[in-house]
């Protein structure tokens, strides 16, 4: 189909026009040259677009059944155009954002509102998705920009994408107070340093292929802590959720849970060691400049967390 485009576009020319001389003159090209690609186009068909006379031509039923499909493909790209001649004359540039939809509700959209009344000509587009497929899509150019938690340098690749820290964050692990009464009463209150403790309670943690899991999981695993029972969840929203209805140990970002700690739903559970703090900032690829718009939303998200 790709080589028929241009044919397409004669053929519509002509169909509009029903004469292949004022055709020509419309677009510039020679009447031999307009006879020669609508035959072309017919061959490529199997069929006969035109009735032929010599007061001009006419659709045959395949041609005006062609030509209702034609018809809306060159309007859609002439609005297309319009479009685009208009966002360019107005200064109106199009951001599109990959996040995770934890980071979307407690990072980007606090700030958005601010943003977005303070920059009406940057119109945004917001995907929210895990930030390996975040990264995926700014390697491919899918998206221009994406708000993640940075990866460890192991899994992250520095050639394709470069990070820009913006907020220094903080894991922790939280539980009602009911949930750890028991093994509270147990050990004695140091349920953390009885190792029975991390086989017989539940661990409320993300997918193994979450950014934040991995960096639990690292965390575990250089203490040498071992969990038994594990409730996976796909997103941390989820993983507040469980805990607050008493299911379990959550593994959660600190600033996520501050009310809760505050006014007594969650307890964050001391291990006698902390988990690491890791960043959270843009993704964008390094080997395309970055635009105006992407510079303007960086800024701002730089100075406000």
């Amino acid at each position: 189909m790709e080589q028929n485009l241009n044919l397409y576009q004669i053929f519509y020319e002509v169909a509009n026009c029903r004469n292949f001389s004022v055709a020509a003159k419309k677009i510039y090209i020679s009447q031999p040259a307009i006879s020669k690609s609508i035959s072309k186009l017919e061959e490529c068909l199997n069929v006969t677009l035109f009735h032929r006379s010599s007061r001009g031509v006419t659709l045959t039923s395949e041609g005006e059944m062609l030509y209702k499909h034609v018809e809306n493909a060159m309007l859609a790209l002439r609005s297309g155009e319009e479009m685009l001649r208009s966002s360019t004359s107005q200064g109106i540039s199009h951001l599109s954002i990959g996040v995770s939809t934890t980071l979307c509700k407690y990072i980007l959209l606090p700030l958005l509102k601010d943003f977005i009344a303070g920059n009406p000509n940057i119109k945004i587009t917001i995907s929210c998705q895990s930030t390996f497929e975040t990264i995926s899509d700014l390697k491919s150019g899918a998206i221009d920009i994406g708000l993640v938690g940075i990866p460890p340098k192991e899994i992250s690749d520095s050639s394709a994408v470069s990070y820009l820290p913006v907020k220094t964050i903080e894991d922790i692990f939280v539980a009602t107070d009911n949930y750890l009464a028991p093994y509270s009463y147990k050990n004695k209150g140091d349920s953390h340093e009885n190792e029975n403790f991390f086989k017989e309670a539940s661990f409320i943690m993300l997918d193994k292929e979450n950014i934040s899991r991995k960096h639990a999981d690292t965390f575990l695993s250089e203490h040498q802590l071992t969990l038994k029972n594990i409730i996976e969840v796909n997103n941390m929203d989820l993983s507040i959720e469980f805990a607050r209805a008493g299911l379990g140990i959550a593994c959660v970002i600190g600033d996520f849970v501050k009310e809760d700690l505050k006014n007594g739903t969650l307890r964050e559970l001391k291990l006698g060691r902390k988990v690491p703090k890791r960043q959270i900032g843009f993704a964008y690829p390094s080997k395309i400049p970055m635009t105006s718009a992407m510079n303007t939303l960086i800024q701002y998200y730089q100075v406000l967390l």
